[in-house]
């Protein structure tokens, strides 16, 4: 198969910033992605490319074998979450607005709301304002595409009030028209849907916070039935939707071994299929028209495992593989007979970028970079490692060094992950590049309690915030020290969210490693953490982090031994703390609560309070804020130099 390096497929222009001679301008690496996302039409006709420019969102649909320009719509600032296509007339775009809560909360939540293009006429509709019951036009979950009487029509949950509760329904889009049906109303449990391949609901998903029932319903041809029901207070099981057939559907339920695992469950009665592997975090790969479970992709170590149950598909896959040979490349869309798929390449030397591979013709064309500023001089070397923990638990990471220094006695940031039952993979990251451009080697350990690692290693984690957890950092330092590659005495500690936690752990549970630590959006007080994520969330987040700080309710004084705003008297070194206004996952309160300890103790104390910002720095001026903030910290406060 050949390859084509051509120049971006899309006819677009973005501005050119002034590049120093050392390194791209941290705007950049900073900025939103020049390209968010792209998507090919079930026919493979045409591709539909979400791009950005400054804050700035548009969509443009560009004719696979013309090139010809067909829509360029102007999205503006919206945080655009999703882009789909629901057959070849009509897009779906979903975007998200942050907004009071109307339960007596009175909190603030992410709200996400869908509309269509109509490819032909051009028009935007919004959904569920045009509907027979729907009391909200908000959407829940995941919205899906189906061949409906003959016609290509979009599936959502909305929200029917009953009683005075919301109850969680599943609503049929006339794609034409608009028009909103009720398919199937839920109750006050319900929390999800499948449907099948003609769009009929066949299983109904149910979750009590307070007693922590899980149940699963299915459609038979008698009528509905209960398939398995549960009590699971913190890992309750979750339904995946439609399974290998029209007669399944899938849910992932906790398994003693490999801590999650497959399980099929059949609306016509028959047992279930052979069991599906599952390694680690594990996503669902579905066929383009009828949502058919078709494979399931994992990453495994450094490498993303695709498993195709039909050996033609793993053919296919192979061979685009093995055409980018070296580089990392994820599935991001394809045409209905799987010949035209959208690829992202993730090279060791080069900002990610998209591709179009067409199977019949055997080539593939660039759509564009992800960083279209970000040349291959600006990417610095991303390396895996290992090391052991104090207590000997085998960990590993990623480090980033910069380019054209030597690796001996650099300064360091350590760089932890949020979640914290997510992982660092191998791909490229904007902001450790960014960070390594400016002449640091960057740390990122999957430290205990990171998924990804297997069941052992997440369950290390359990009771470990501010304890191991927060060594397994400080063992990574040490070992860099061993190895001569950093100067134990020029490291800094930058986070996000959890990593936020970690940083401000850093300087106050395991003093002496970090001249100066950053938080963006990081908890801070986790008594009144729990208490908050207990009213925003319910019992289930109440219990969750209780296990990972080790406290059996939020009065355990557990919280307060690994609270870092209780501990501010050993803090030694400058911290800065950056925050959304509009943050619904950690309240900007954490950081309040931290800023006015570390006042009130005399200590360097900087915060940056960001109007807008959410928890995922969705918006372009705030996420570039965010980096040019903490690279100004890092440099006042170890220089590189």
């Amino acid at each position: 198969m050949t390859f084509l390096r051509d120049l971006p497929a899309l006819a677009f222009a973005l501005a050119c910033l002034a590049m120093p001679l050392h390194a791209a301008p941290l705007e950049a690496y900073g900025k939103l992605p020049s390209i968010e996302s792209a998507t090919i039409s079930p026919s493979g006709h045409a591709v539909a490319i979400t791009i950005t420019n400054g804050e700035q969102r548009t969509i443009v649909v560009q004719d696979v074998a013309t090139g010809a320009i067909t829509l360029r719509g102007l999205l503006g600032t919206n945080k655009v979450r999703n882009v789909q296509w629901a057959g070849d007339k009509h897009l779906v775009v979903v975007a998200s607005a942050t907004a009071k809560n109307f339960d007596v909360s009175g909190g603030q939540r992410e709200w996400f709301f869908a509309s269509t293009i109509n490819l032909i006429t051009k028009k935007l509709t919004p959904l569920l304002r045009n509907s027979d019951k729907a009391d909200l036009s908000a959407i829940f979950g995941y919205q899906v595409v189906r061949i409906y009487q003959g016609e290509p029509t979009l599936f959502v949950l909305g929200v029917v009030f009953e009683g005075g509760r919301g109850e969680l329904s599943l609503f049929r889009i006339d794609l034409k028209s608009g028009v909103s049906r009720l398919v199937a109303q839920g109750s006050p449990d319900t929390i999800d849907w499948s449907v099948d391949a003609e769009g009929r609901p066949v299983a109904e998903e149910f979750y009590n916070a307070g007693d922590g029932r899980w149940t699963l319903k299915l459609k038979t041809d008698s009528g509905w039935r209960e398939a398995l029901s549960v009590t699971a207070k913190v890992d309750r099981p979750y339904l995946v939707g439609l399974g290998r057939d029209n007669a399944s559907v899938i849910y992932v339920a906790p398994d003693k071994d490999k801590l999650w695992a497959w399980r099929e469950a059949r609306t016509d009665g028959s047992p279930p299929s052979a069991p599906i592997p599952m390694v680690e975090i594990q996503a669902p790969i579905r066929a383009a028209l009828d949502g058919r479970m078709i494979g399931h992709v994992a990453t495994v170590g450094e490498v993303d495992r695709y498993t195709f149950f039909d050996p033609a598909d793993e053919r296919m896959w192979n061979t685009i593989v093995e055409s980018f040979a070296g580089q990392r490349v994820a599935l991001q869309s394809w045409s209905a007979d799987r010949k035209k798929i959208v690829v992202l390449v993730d090279s060791k030397t080069d900002s990610p970028a998209y591709a179009l591979v067409d199977l019949t013709t055997h080539k593939a064309s660039w759509l564009g970079a992800q960083y279209v500023d970000v040349r291959s001089a600006d990417v610095s070397p991303r390396t895996p490692i290992k090391f052991r923990a104090a207590d000997g638990l085998p960990l590993s990471g990623y480090l980033t060094l910069p380019s054209g220094r030597p690796s001996k006695g650099l300064p360091l940031v350590v760089f932890p992950h949020g979640g914290p039952a997510t992982r660092d993979g191998p791909g490229f990251d904007w902001w450790a590049q960014a960070m390594a451009s400016r002449g640091y080697a960057v740390l990122q350990v999957n430290f205990r309690g990171s998924d990804g690692f297997g069941a052992k290693h997440l369950e290390a984690g359990y009771g470990q915030w501010g304890r191991k957890m927060q060594t397994d950092l400080s063992d990574g330092v040490r070992y860099l020290a061993g190895q001569g590659v950093i100067n134990p005495a020029r490291v800094c500690v930058v986070g996000a969210s959890y990593g936020g936690y970690a940083a401000l752990a850093g300087v106050a549970l395991d003093p002496g490693v970090y001249r100066c630590a950053v938080s963006v959006a990081g908890p801070a007080d986790l008594r009144r953490f729990v208490e908050w994520s207990r009213g925003s969330n319910g019992n289930g987040a109440y219990r969750y982090w209780n296990r990972f700080m080790g406290a059996e309710d939020s009065k355990d004084a557990a919280l307060t031994e690994i609270s870092p705003a209780a501990h501010v008297d050993r803090v030694t070194v400058p911290v800065l703390l950056i925050h959304g206004k509009d943050d619904t996952v950690v309240p900007l309160e954490q950081s309040q609560i931290m800023a006015e300890a570390l006042r009130k103790a005399g200590k360097p104390v900087e915060l940056v309070v960001q109007v807008g910002a959410d928890h995922w720095l969705s918006r372009g001026d705030t996420r570039l804020q965010t980096l040019a903030s903490t690279v100004a910290f890092l440099e006042k406060h170890n220089p590189p130099d």
